[in-house]
């Protein structure tokens, strides 16, 4: 996957341990950056891609990645029948 997208984004210039909190007021920090980051979608896809499971990416913390993903593979079990 292309990965010139995260030069893009509004985190690029801020430390990581912003975006791999240990605690929700982290996470809701994270995801008011991330809110109007140009390339957010971009960012979401290379995770849930990647199975990143650890910190915020695209403005999701893992357990909402998880979601998607479970509600993406039973869409697609749906669909081929």
């Amino acid at each position: 996957m292309d990965t010139e997208w995260m030069v893009q984004g509004k985190c690029k210039d801020m430390h990581p341990s912003t975006f791999f909190p240990s605690d929700g007021v982290g996470v809701e920090i994270a995801r008011r950056i991330c809110a109007d980051c140009p390339v957010r979608s971009q960012c979401l896809e290379y995770a849930l891609i990647y199975r990143i499971d650890h910190g915020v990416w695209g403005g999701t913390s893992e357990r909402e990645r998880r979601r998607i993903l479970r509600r993406r593979r039973l869409a697609a079990n749906q669909a081929m029948g």
